[in-house]
């Protein structure tokens, strides 16, 4: 109703909501504006799937089912601009709708952007680090941009409303009744609000407990410590360009009751700043000297680390590989990393994730996480399964 009312207060404004795709408005939004916008204000377009107002407004329900299609609103102007179920759509369909916000001076209105979701799916990470974990609940949140073209500064403000399914007056108690009856994840999310729990996530086994940072029991992410310098070292990487490339820096516990467990204890994220899965496009000599420049400690104190990287590194289809141009000796240059070939199946790996996962009697993993490492800390709790590969991770999400 918030479009309605915004819409009616507003002549001549548009108002647009979408859905990842049409049969998810028909069934939900579209349905629910026919049964709640009043006849004689509002009149359904049902092939265009558009509420005409009497006072000119217009309210648009739109789908982007791929993230091509956002393109098609190329040219659209756009007043009030809704989300239905955010997490269902990547950042990159967000942002660039956002850039059809905007409205003639005459029409005296402010654009605005509403969105509502569950916790869960494909944009679960990026909503969360954007909104739920942005501050405190219901506070709102301000930043400051600067305009180059105009010189000018501005505040823009964002707000997270959680609604829970116990504060929805329009609901009977049997629902409430079956969300309890649901697996653990599924009904912590939908009844709780739970945004570190989610049907669909991958390795629920994962605990992040800040009261048990030093102590190192019951968690996976623990507070950095000194790491001695005869622990084994380990360093994995993944590639990318458009998208971003993962380097992470590991050392394994070599005795005593910790013994096998792996710390990540570094991380660089070739990642855009607050554009998830966009790559800051760095070329393969300057990731290599990167990964030297964050290994100075090491090579000061000649420790040796055993680098292993994606096989798709070593492609020389298209000439010279990612790691060729990544060694020492490339285009005459004498430092560079030398890697070895990982195995990249992915579903022996992910169970060896989870074996790493499982805490022992005594609280233990094997397998834990400096609360440093910030980008693996958003994106590897938040994976979701593959809806095509039932055991597999949903390679379109963030799993470098």
């Amino acid at each position: 109703m918030d479009a309605f009312f915004r819409c009616l207060k507003n002549p001549g404004t548009t108002a647009v909501v979408f859905r990842r795709s049409y049969g998810e408005l028909e069934d939900t939004d579209i349905k629910e504006a026919q049964a709640s916008y009043p006849e004689k204000l509002a009149t359904y377009n049902a092939g265009r799937h558009e509420f005409r107002l009497i006072n000119g407004s217009k309210i648009l329900f739109r789908h982007c089912e791929n993230e091509a299609d956002r393109f098609k609103y190329s040219g659209i102007e756009i007043q009030f601009l809704y989300f239905d179920e955010l997490t269902s759509f990547e950042q990159s369909i967000y942002d660039f709708l956002k850039t059809r916000l905007r409205a003639k001076k005459s029409l005296g209105v402010v654009p605005i952007v509403r969105s509502a979701s569950n916790p869960g799916n494909i944009g679960h990470g990026w909503v969360k680090k954007m909104f739920v974990d942005a501050g405190p609940y219901m506070e709102i949140q301000e930043q400051r941009i600067y305009s180059e073209a105009l010189h000018k500064e501005k505040v823009i403000r964002t707000q997270y409303i959680p609604s829970l399914a116990m504060e929805n007056p329009y609901i009977t108690e049997d629902y409430i009744f079956e969300l309890e009856q649901k697996p653990e994840a599924l009904k912590q999310s939908l009844l709780n609000g739970r945004w570190d729990s989610f049907e669909g996530m991958v390795f629920l086994e994962w605990r992040d407990l800040k009261d048990h940072y030093e102590d190192r029991l019951w968690t996976h992410v623990v507070d950095p410590f000194p790491i001695p310098q005869d622990w084994p070292r380990f360093f994995g990487f993944d590639h990318g360009f458009s998208r971003p490339f993962s380097c992470g820096w590991y050392a394994m516990c070599p005795s005593g009751p910790w013994a096998g467990t792996l710390y990540r204890y570094r991380e660089w994220y070739g990642c855009k700043p607050k554009q998830a899965n966009v790559g800051i496009e760095l070329t393969p000599v300057q990731i290599a000297d990167g990964i030297l420049e964050r290994e100075a400690e090491e090579i000061r104190d000649n420790i040796r680390i055993l680098r292993v990287a994606d096989p798709a590194i070593f492609d020389k289809s298209r000439g010279d590989s990612v790691a060729d141009q990544m060694a020492p000796g490339f285009m005459g240059r004498h430092r560079g990393v030398l890697f070895s070939k990982g195995d990249h199946a992915r579903l022996p790996g992910k169970m060896q994730i989870h074996e790493r996962l499982r805490f022992d009697e005594d609280g233990r993993p094997k397998l834990q996480v400096f609360n440093t490492c910030k980008e693996f800390l958003r994106t590897f709790p938040t994976l979701p399964y593959s809806t095509k590969k039932p055991e597999d991770v949903d390679s379109d999400a963030e799993d470098h």
